[in-house]
């Protein structure tokens, strides 16, 4: 089957379809935004908005990246909100309430952003792969290291992780996230469970849970644990 060529901004339906013949999953608006692709809209010039603006008084392409703006649009809504953007210069700008509404089909996605994601995701599939079929001893499956949490949530917390990590025992007390019995001579060997960690984070720290959803859905070292983070997740309501 021929890949279809990407536009230079391409559509929510274009950049869905080249992104499942890339990866040989299906893709959504609301995949799509929990990968992090920023989507833009073409804003036509307004007298009302000149510092929005500036010199290019034919329009330009305004970013949504405002969390409010991008999770209304995951979760479906029938048109675009844009209550916060960047003006021509790079500028961030809130707009006047309302915001602007746009049709949904007028959402674009930037080639490199797509093509950047594309990219990212073949070599995270690479490294579990990787991974996989590497013979490790069982107890490992039942956690990730140390190394791996710091890879996949120290970004998401102001605290130092890798002290907590080893000053708090399991991080939340007792064994908490961390796997019981994973410890021998060496801390090391200690190895946490990513969902109960993640969990914590949320609960604890206050790490948005939109950020940990973007973390299993990203870090190839949290791959295996996506079916349990999800099925968790519903069970909670979340």
């Amino acid at each position: 089957m021929t890949i279809p060529l990407l536009p230079f901004r391409a559509s929510t339906a274009q950049a869905c379809h080249w992104l499942a013949q890339q990866t040989g999953s299906p893709w959504t608006l609301a995949r799509l935004i929990e990968n992090g692709v920023i989507p833009y809209v073409w804003l036509d010039y307004d007298a009302a908005y000149p510092e929005l603006f500036g010199d290019a008084n034919g329009g330009y392409p305004a970013p949504i990246f405002f969390e409010g703006d991008t999770q209304r649009l995951a979760a479906g809504s029938e048109d675009v909100l844009i209550t916060m953007t960047k003006d021509v210069y790079r500028i961030v700008t809130q707009l006047k309430p309302p915001g602007f509404r746009r049709p949904l089909d007028a959402l674009r996605f930037l080639k490199k952003d797509l093509e950047r994601l594309a990219g990212k995701l073949k070599r995270d599939a690479e490294r579990v792969s990787v991974d996989v079929d590497v013979d490790e001893p069982k107890e490992s499956q039942l956690g990730i290291s140390k190394d791996q949490v710091l890879m996949a949530f120290a970004s998401l917390v102001k605290i130092d992780m890798e002290q907590a990590l080893a000053a708090a025992g399991g991080m939340f007390g007792d064994e908490g996230a961390r796997v019981k019995g994973s410890v021998t001579k060496s801390k090391n060997k200690a190895i946490w469970n990513p969902v109960t960690l993640a969990l914590g984070l949320n609960d604890v720290y206050r790490v948005p849970m939109s950020h940990l959803k973007r973390a299993f859905a990203t870090q190839a070292c949290l791959a295996a644990w996506v079916s349990e983070w999800n099925q968790t997740l519903a069970l909670l309501g979340k």
